[in-house]
């Protein structure tokens, strides 16, 4: 369950950053009040700790039949 949410945070936060570079928008600080505010500054903190959790995807052993990670 936490991998979902992990991964679901990683592509909302790689959504942004798309609209960062194709438009120079952000939409976290556009929803939050600024890239310094606090609610953007706790979202972007827990946006990158799903991104290092994701990481751990990387190294995880699956099991051949299923595809689940062991």
């Amino acid at each position: 369950m936490i991998d979902r949410i992990a991964l679901i945070l990683v592509i909302i936060g790689a959504l942004n950053w798309g609209t960062v570079g194709l438009f120079g928008f952000d939409m976290v600080a556009f929803l939050c009040g600024g890239q310094m505010a606090v609610l953007s500054r706790i979202i972007y903190s827990v946006v990158g700790i799903a991104g290092l959790w994701c990481v751990s995807l990387l190294f995880r052993e699956r099991d051949q039949q299923t595809g689940a990670v062991a």
